[in-house]
């Protein structure tokens, strides 16, 4: 139910981070609980502050289920909890652990609710690092904004609460000896999903967009950064005629197969003899940072890429809606109630389609297209002409990657938002 460092002592103040999924794990709570530890370290022994650090995961559907074997990895925190005891949690605290009398709960990913009905259940004071807007910002304490954006959005009456602190991905460290690149290559990178779902139309699409982008440049590698909830084996399947969408494609695997000494785990070797490299590493932005391109689905991962400022094509082929019965939202609907399927499927075609703007997070949150969509009844072919001419004008792919920066907030979050943590606990 619970671990950590097994002498659970008395604190005088508690520091209770809420998280969710890897991404958030890695590159939100890591580098802030480093920072907490910094700080105090760096005070001398009568300024040092007697706290312990908790870490509370909460329900999420993006999460992988391994959230708590990395976290206790690391051995920082006092007490885990895993996401399936969050209510109980909330209903009998003290089943877990002592809590005392004071303390602070850091919203740090998954719903920002959740941390405010934590705090208000254990009486302790709230900080929300908002990246894109604060849910709730007549019930938290204080406010951490990725940027000046964020803090527009808060109500005047709240905007007191508020300071911009810069983004917390932007702190991710990239600097690493890994160097995928040789004089005239060019790597890109393809997400093809992690549901079942989205991989039965990605498999077989993105496979043949390789294959038509090898055609034409044979100094274009191709890698895909394995989703935690996939493995090679659904690579197989759905590249198979198991898979009814594969019938529409003519590309398929020849052999998946080991590699060892690699930051690579396996290639794949498609039937036209196209190779690409699968990375289980999650995340791995050191390596998609080495990419030119990212050719992925709609989802969260946009807002990954974006983070790491890497230019994509984001695209969605509605000629299979009617098959994506698990995809999120609307459309995961429409394969669930057969009888109206096709109907359902007119109606977000010709209807919802048309009126959405945008699919990708960074042109939602933009609220203009900073990243090229292709949305509709698209073939391999073309979004491989599409990538080729992107790989060959380079100042385009500099011009996406510049508007997905000015997006994104400064550098030095983690020690902004460490450092309001550490004031908060002063003053209990």
């Amino acid at each position: 139910m619970y671990s950590g460092l097994t002498a659970m002592k008395k604190k005088s103040v508690a520091v209770v981070i809420v998280s969710n999924g890897p991404g958030e794990l890695s590159t939100w709570v890591k580098p802030v609980v480093e920072e907490l530890n910094k700080i105090n370290k760096s005070l001398c022994d009568d300024d040092k502050t007697d706290f312990s650090l908790r870490l509370v995961l909460v329900p999420c559907p993006n999460a992988t289920g391994k959230e708590f074997l990395v976290a206790n990895s690391w051995s920082k925190f006092e007490l885990i909890t895993k996401s399936k005891s969050f209510w109980k949690l909330l209903i009998k605290p003290l089943s877990f652990t002592y809590w005392p009398k004071k303390g602070v709960v850091i919203f740090l990913g998954g719903d920002q609710f959740w941390s405010i009905l934590l705090a208000k259940r254990l009486g302790y004071l709230n900080i929300t690092y908002a990246e894109w807007i604060s849910r709730w910002p007549q019930w938290t304490n204080e406010i951490a904004a990725m940027n000046v954006k964020v803090k527009n959005l808060i109500p005047r009456k709240y905007k007191y609460k508020c300071q911009i602190i810069g983004d917390l991905m932007a702190d991710i460290n990239l600097n690493s000896e890994i160097s995928l690149k040789n004089k005239g290559e060019n790597y890109i990178a393809l997400l093809p999903g992690s549901k079942k779902a989205k991989l039965s139309v990605g498999i077989p699409f993105f496979l043949e967009i390789a294959d038509h982008i090898a055609e034409e440049n044979q100094n274009i590698n191709f890698i895909i950064p394995i989703a935690p909830t996939t493995d090679k084996s659904e690579y197989l399947f759905f590249q198979s005629d198991r898979n009814p969408i594969a019938k529409y494609y003519s590309s398929k695997i020849k052999t998946i197969k080991n590699i060892k000494n690699s930051c690579f785990d396996y290639v794949i070797e498609t039937s036209k003899n196209t190779k690409i490299y699968l990375i289980k590493k999650h995340p791995c932005y050191e390596i998609l940072k080495e990419c030119d391109l990212a050719i992925t689905t709609v989802g969260a991962n946009t807002a990954e890429l974006a983070a790491i400022a890497l230019p994509m094509l984001v695209v969605l082929p509605t000629q299979h809606l009617n098959m994506m019965n698990a995809w999120d939202g609307i459309f995961g609907v429409i394969g669930k109630i057969s009888f109206v399927n096709r109907f359902l499927t007119f109606m977000i075609k010709y209807f919802y389609l048309k009126k959405k703007k945008f699919f990708a997070w960074p042109n939602i949150k933009a609220k203009k297209m900073i990243i090229p969509e292709r949305i509709g009844n698209i073939s391999p072919k073309k979004i491989a002409r599409e990538v080729l001419f992107l790989i060959k004008n380079r100042d385009q792919l500099k011009s996406i990657s510049d508007n997905l920066q000015k997006e994104r907030g400064d550098k030095g979050a983690a020690a902004k938002l460490a450092s309001i943590i550490f004031n908060s606990i002063k003053k209990l």
